[in-house]
């Protein structure tokens, strides 16, 4: 008879996605995922197979997590602007400034050589985009946004920008250097 989990699942794969997230994939050691969670290695690897397998699970994660935040966001009952205004300022003052991305310093330490990873990086941008658009087509409609490009467009260029200034702080860019970028970037799509 096997032995109950010791350990709360979604926690440790919350600690180990925070782990990841500071270190990378490849700097990330099971010393580190187990220091952080306080669960042993024999224990990690008999729900998550490898460090492979948790980092898979973590960046689905910070997928889930970061695309609910979105969704909430866009579910408010304030105007499309209003809501693109609270995204910049919640780029801006979130806990994680100075990490960048999960999803973006993935994209970079990876490249395109591993298809799972790949396939959880074009996942978390695509489900971002179509919030955004949705978003941005709704300011379209009230005439508050541009509509001298498709609300797809201006979606995957605000995506972009996103991208970007999570590039920027995580290479140690001034606060008010990445602030000018999202300002720009988010006024670029008024009418």
């Amino acid at each position: 008879m096997s032995r109950p989990r010791e350990f709360d699942v979604d926690r440790v794969l919350h600690q180990s996605m925070e782990v990841f997230w500071s270190k990378g994939f490849k700097s990330t050691s099971y010393e580190d995922l187990t220091r952080m969670t306080g669960v042993k290695k024999q224990s990690l690897y008999c729900v998550f197979n490898d460090k492979r397998a948790l980092f898979l699970k973590a960046l689905a994660h910070y997928r889930e997590q970061s695309i609910a935040l979105l969704k909430e966001l866009e579910e408010q009952n304030i105007s499309p602007l209003e809501k693109l205004d609270s995204l910049r300022s919640s780029l801006l003052n979130d806990g994680a400034f100075c990490r960048g991305c999960l999803m973006v310093n993935s994209s970079l330490e990876f490249g395109k050589e591993d298809e799972q990873v790949t396939r959880e990086i074009e996942l978390m941008f695509a489900e971002a985009e179509q919030v955004l658009e949705k978003i941005i087509r709704s300011g379209q409609q009230q005439q508050l946004i541009t509509s001298r490009f498709s609300s797809k467009e201006l979606a995957a260029y605000l995506n972009n920008a996103i991208s970007g200034a999570r590039i920027l702080e995580k290479s140690g860019a001034a606060r008010e250097q990445i602030e000018a970028v999202l300002r720009t970037s988010f006024a670029m799509i008024s009418p």
